[in-house]
């Protein structure tokens, strides 16, 4: 008789595969630029803040299409004060369309969720956690933000806008193999796909607002705070 056995003991065989924790869900914020200098330091800022608060992991990944205004060098300064592991610099060196940097920052991306937004601050990060509880409390495939439920508006918003959306990794690379578009419409069509793969997709009511840099929309206390951070980043990096 085996000395297992003798003693009462259960043996595993070594074969057997170990029990495994879930891993934690990582983020990966896909962020297209292009001429966007002004804008980028503060959207940054504020997805470092709304992740920071909210606890989940992330990563921020900027794809800089060659930005003659200087978008790139603040990039690199923005990766150097936060850290590679959270800002991941991934530039292209001409503008290539929409759909074509979404799919070359998936291929850099190490979440196994994604976001894709605008750089423009025509969203704002806070409502990143919402997307995200919307997510795990459906197990939708892709989260949405739309203009028509609750509290959603549009201030100083054009059709041309693009919309916040939080997917799966593996439903957006699918869905990317099946879109053809390459410019605006691109985001537009992956939800028609979805739609046609049966994906299930979650809505979050979200406000829009119009460019930031020029006229801000932002509530003064937030560029204060924001100014402040970037001081006592710059002061301890």
């Amino acid at each position: 008789m085996a000395s297992g056995e003798a003693s009462g003991l259960s043996t595993r065989s070594p074969r057997e595969p170990e029990l495994r924790t879930p891993r934690q869900d990582k983020y990966s914020v896909l962020l297209p630029t292009y001429n966007e200098r002004e804008n980028l330091p503060l959207i940054v800022w504020l997805l470092v803040k709304s992740f920071s608060e909210s606890g989940f992991n992330y990563e921020i990944i900027i794809i800089d299409d060659g930005s003659p205004d200087g978008t790139r060098d603040v990039a690199e300064q923005l990766e150097k004060i936060y850290g590679s592991d959270k800002i991941l610099l991934r530039p292209r060196e001409q503008k290539l369309g929409l759909g074509t940097a979404y799919i070359h920052g998936v291929k850099h991306a190490t979440g196994n969720h994604i976001i894709i937004m605008d750089a423009d601050l025509s969203h704002h990060p806070k409502f990143i956690p919402e997307f995200i509880r919307k997510q795990k409390e459906g197990n939708f495939d892709i989260v949405s933000g739309t203009r028509y439920k609750g509290n959603g508006g549009v201030y100083g918003w054009d059709l041309k806008r693009k919309i916040i959306r939080l997917y799966r990794k593996e439903v957006l690379q699918k869905l990317i193999e099946k879109c053809v578009s390459k410019g605006y419409v691109f985001q537009m069509e992956m939800i028609v796909r979805a739609r046609q793969l049966n994906y299930t997709v979650g809505e979050v009511p979200i406000s829009f607002v119009d460019r930031v840099y020029g006229e801000s929309k932002l509530g003064g206390n937030e560029i204060v705070s924001f100014l402040k951070g970037l001081l006592t980043l710059f002061a301890t990096t």
